[in-house]
C-alpha cells in the first residue's frame, strides 16, 4: 500500500474541504506535518483509520463527534450536514480511491445526531479511467492491509510500547499470521471444518421448507433488480452529458487569451497519458501472452535432465547403440570386402562374423530421430533464458510506462493549479466548472459501483433461490456422496494444518533474526530480543552462561515495537519476492505516526529518527515543533519529500500566537480566528532546492 493523497471535509477541526495532502515516496519518502497540540495531528492520524476501517486510536477523544462544530452550528435544525474523508493509495500498480461519508443533523434541542457512515471505492484501470469495484470495499482493504494490523502502521509514537504488553501477545501472533498469509490457511481449515459438520448433518436428513415463501422472495428480488438496472442506465446517460460539457468547457478555455497555451499543453499531456496507458495495456497483454505460450519452459529443466539420464542408461545397457550403422555393414557384405581387406565370401567364417553385426546395429532412422530429439531438448535451456529476458524486458516496459504516467499526472496537477489561480476570473471559473464536473462524474461512478455490487448480490441471491426451489421440489438421497465428501474434507484439513505449521515456523525464525538486527542498530544495550512460539517478544541478557530475561523499560519497549514493525515490513516483502515466480514486489507498507517518541532520551531519539525512513517505504510524521527540533530534525530532514503546517485558528480573545521557522521562513501555528469559531487550515510548505 503506497499512500498518495488525503482530503477531508467537515471532519473535526477541519471546516469545509481541506487542500489535498499529497504524500512523498521514493528516495525522499518522508512527509512531515507540523502542528501544535490540539491543531489536528491526531485527527489526521485517525482520518486514515476511520476511512479505512472506521477505527480510532486510544488517544482520540469523543470519536462519536466527527462533524465539524462550525459546519453543524451554521446549519438549520434537522438539516443534514455532510462530512467525509477520502484516501487515494496504490497497491500492486493499481490505484484506489476510498471515500467514507457520513451525515450529521442538529435537533431542536441542539443535540447532534449522526447516521451510519458509508464506504465507497473506485479503482483506476490501466486506461486511466476510474471504475467502481464489483467487490465490496471492505474486502479489498482487508486483503491489502487487514484491519487487525492497522495499529502497527497508523499509531501514536508515544504509545507504541503498549504493543507488547503481556495481554496482547496472542493478538500479535494472530495479526502476524494475517500479514504473512497463514491466516488464509486458518480460515480455509475453519471453513472445511464447517463444511464437514454440514455434510455430517446432511447424512441425517435433508431439510424441507415452504416453496411459496421462496417464490415471494424471488419476485421481490427481481423487482429490485429491475429498479437498479433502470437507475444504472440513467447514470450512464448523465455521465455522457457531463463528458459533453467537459468538451465544451475545454474548447472555451482554448478560445480565451492567456489560457490557450496552458490548455494546449494540457491537451497534449492528456493525449500523451492516453497513449502511455495504451502502451501499458499492450505491454501487460504481451506479458500475459508470453507467459501463456512459453511459461511451460520454467518447468522443463528437471524433465530435460531426466531425459538425458534415460538416454545414457539405454546406451550403457546397449539398448541404444551409437556404433556401426546397418547400411555400412550391408555395403561391406555386398562388396564382399572387409575394411581390413579380407574377402567376405559367403559361408566363410569372416562373412558370418561381419553378418552377425547386423543384429546389433540400429537403423539409420532411429539414430537420426534420437539425434534430432537431443538437439531439440538441448534448446530448452536457451529458450528458457530467452523467455526470462523477454519477461524482464516487458516488466521494464511496464515499470517505465507507470513512471511516465506519474510524471504526466504531476505535470497535469501543476497546470490545473495554474488555471485555478489564474488572474483572469473567467479562466478560474471554467477550471472550477471542469473540476466540479469531474467530481460529479466520480460521485456518479461511485453510485454506479454501489448499484453494481447490489445487482451482483441480487443475482447471486436469485440463483440461490432458484436452486433452493428446485431442491425443495425434488428430494433425493445424498448419503453416499456426503460420506465421500467428508473423507476428502478431513484429508484436506490435515494437509493444510501441516503446511501452516511449517510456514509459521519458517517465518517466525526469520522474523526474530530481523528484529534482533534492527534492535541492535538502535539500542546501545547488549540485550537480545527473543520471539517465542506464541510471538511473545522478550529481552534476554546473555552475559552469563544461562540467558536471563530482562525487564524492558518503556523506552526499550518502544524500540522493541519499532523493531517488530520494521522486521514485519522487511520479512513480508522478502517472503513475497521469494515465493512469487515472477512479477513485481507488492509488499510495500507505510508508517503514519503521531509524536516521534518524545519520551525517549537524546541517544534513542536520534537512533529511532535515523532508522524510521529506512524501515518503511513511506513515512508520515505528525509533530509539534518541540518534538521535531534537535535529533529528529537532523536525521530526517534529508528524507523529506513533502511538508505541511496545521494552522490553528483560535476563537479565544487575545490568543497567544505561535510560529514555526523553517528554511528562514516563519509559518503560523496559532493565530486569531476571523470569526467566532475555531478551526484548522492546512498549508503546504514549498522548500526551495538547495544550491550545490
Amino acid at each position: 500500500m503506497k499512500l498518495i493523497a488525503l482530503q477531508l471535509c467537515n471532519f473535526r477541526q477541519f471546516y469545509g474541504k481541506t487542500p489535498i495532502i499529497k504524500f512523498a515516496s521514493g528516495q525522499k519518502n518522508t512527509t512531515v506535518i507540523y502542528g501544535n497540540n490540539g491543531s489536528g495531528k491526531t485527527t489526521i492520524l485517525n482520518a486514515f483509520t476511520w476511512v479505512l476501517y472506521e477505527k480510532f486510536t486510544a488517544a482520540f477523544a469523543a470519536p462519536e463527534l466527527l462533524i465539524n462544530q462550525r459546519a453543524i452550528a451554521q446549519a438549520n435544525f434537522d438539516q443534514a450536514v455532510e462530512f467525509w474523508g477520502e484516501i487515494q493509495f496504490e497497491h500492486e500498480y493499481k490505484r484506489y480511491q476510498l471515500k467514507r461519508k457520513g451525515y450529521a443533523t442538529k435537533t431542536q434541542t441542539n443535540q447532534i445526531q449522526s447516521n451510519q457512515t458509508k464506504l465507497f471505492i473506485l479503482i483506476a484501470a490501466d486506461d486511466g479511467r476510474w471504475y467502481p469495484s464489483v467487490e465490496p470495499a471492505e474486502d479489498i482493504i482487508e486483503r491489502i492491509l487487514p484491519v487487525s494490523l492497522h495499529q502497527y502502521f497508523f499509531f501514536d509514537g508515544e504509545r507504541i510500547d503498549h504493543f507488547f504488553r503481556a495481554d496482547r501477545n496472542s493478538n500479535i501472533a494472530e495479526d502476524t499470521k494475517e500479514l504473512l498469509g497463514v491466516k488464509v490457511l486458518d480460515r480455509a481449515i475453519d471453513h472445511l471444518k464447517k463444511a464437514k459438520k454440514s455434510l455430517q448433518e446432511e447424512l441425517e436428513a435433508i431439510g424441507d421448507s415452504t416453496t411459496k415463501k421462496l417464490l415471494q422472495q424471488q419476485i421481490q428480488l427481481e423487482s429490485e433488480r429491475d429498479r437498479l438496472t433502470a437507475r444504472q442506465q440513467e447514470i450512464i446517460q448523465t455521465i455522457k452529458g457531463l463528458e459533453s460539457k467537459k468538451k465544451v468547457i475545454t474548447h472555451q478555455l482554448l478560445e480565451l487569451s492567456g489560457a490557450e497555451k496552458l490548455q494546449k499543453l494540457k491537451e497534449k499531456l492528456v493525449s500523451q497519458e492516453q497513449l502511455t496507458r495504451q502502451n501499458l495495456i499492450q505491454a501487460k497483454l504481451n506479458l500475459k501472452q508470453l507467459v501463456s505460450s512459453q511459461g511451460y519452459l520454467v518447468f522443463l529443466l528437471s524433465t530435460k535432465n531426466n531425459f538425458f539420464q534415460f538416454l545414457q542408461q539405454l546406451r550403457n545397457e546397449r539398448q541404444l547403440s551409437s556404433g556401426i550403422k546397418r547400411e555400412f555393414i550391408e555395403k561391406l557384405l555386398e562388396n564382399q570386402t572387409c575394411i581390413c581387406g579380407e574377402k567376405l565370401q559367403p559361408d566363410t567364417q569372416a562373412y558370418h562374423q561381419v553378418h552377425s553385426w547386423l543384429n546389433k546395429s540400429e537403423t539409420t532412422e532411429l539414430e537420426e530421430s534420437v539425434i534430432r530429439l537431443e538437439t531439440q531438448v538441448n534448446q530448452f535451456e536457451l529458450q528458457l533464458t530467452e523467455f526470462w529476458q523477454q519477461v524482464d524486458r516487458l516488466q521494464h516496459q511496464i515499470n517505465h510506462q507507470y513512471t511516465e504516467i506519474a510524471k504526466i499526472e504531476n505535470e497535469l496537477d501543476r497546470i490545473n493549479k495554474q488555471l485555478r489561480n489564474y488572474p483572469d476570473r473567467d479562466i478560474q471559473k471554467y477550471q472550477e466548472n471542469l473540476e466540479f464536473i469531474e467530481e460529479k462524474i466520480k460521485e456518479l461512478t461511485l453510485e454506479q459501483g454501489v448499484n453494481q455490487q447490489q445487482l451482483s448480490s441480487d443475482r447471486k441471491n436469485l440463483e440461490e433461490l432458484t436452486q433452493q426451489i428446485e431442491r425443495h421440489k425434488l428430494k433425493e438421497n445424498k448419503q453416499n456422496l456426503a460420506k465421500k465428501r467428508i473423507t476428502a474434507t478431513q484429508e484436506a484439513i490435515q494437509r493444510l494444518i501441516e503446511v501452516r505449521l511449517r510456514l509459521e515456523k519458517q517465518f517466525r525464525v526469520s522474523l526474530e533474526q530481523k528484529i534482533q538486527e534492527i534492535f541492535k542498530s538502535i539500542s546501545f544495550t547488549p540485550y537480545i530480543p527473543k520471539l517465542n512460539l506464541d510471538y511473545q517478544l522478550t529481552l534476554e541478557d546473555n552475559i552469563l552462561e544461562q540467558p536471563t530475561i530482562v525487564a524492558a523499560s518503556t523506552g526499550e519497549n518502544q524500540i522493541l515495537s519499532l523493531s517488530f514493525i520494521g522486521a514485519i515490513i522487511d520479512r513480508v516483502r522478502e517472503w513475497s519476492q521469494r515465493n512469487t515466480l515472477m512479477g513485481l514486489d507488492s509488499s510495500t507498507f507505510p508508517i503514519v505516526m503521531d509524536s516521534p517518541f518524545g519520551s525517549l532520551d537524546e541517544i534513542y531519539r536520534r537512533q529511532v529518527a535515523k532508522s524510521l525512513p529506512q524501515l518503511a517505504n513511506q513515512l508520515v510524521v505528525l509533530v509539534t515543533k518541540t518534538q521535531w527540533r534537535g535529533e529528529v530534525e537532523a536525521e530526517i530532514t534529508d528524507y523529506i519529500g513533502k511538508e505541511y503546517v496545521l494552522i490553528y485558528n483560535s476563537s479565544k480573545p487575545n490568543c497567544e500566537e505561535d510560529w514555526l521557522k523553517l528554511n528562514q521562513i516563519n509559518y503560523p501555528l496559532v493565530k486569531s480566528s476571523s470569526n467566532q469559531f475555531e478551526y484548522t487550515e492546512i498549508v503546504e510548505i514549498e522548500r526551495k532546492a538547495e544550491a550545490h
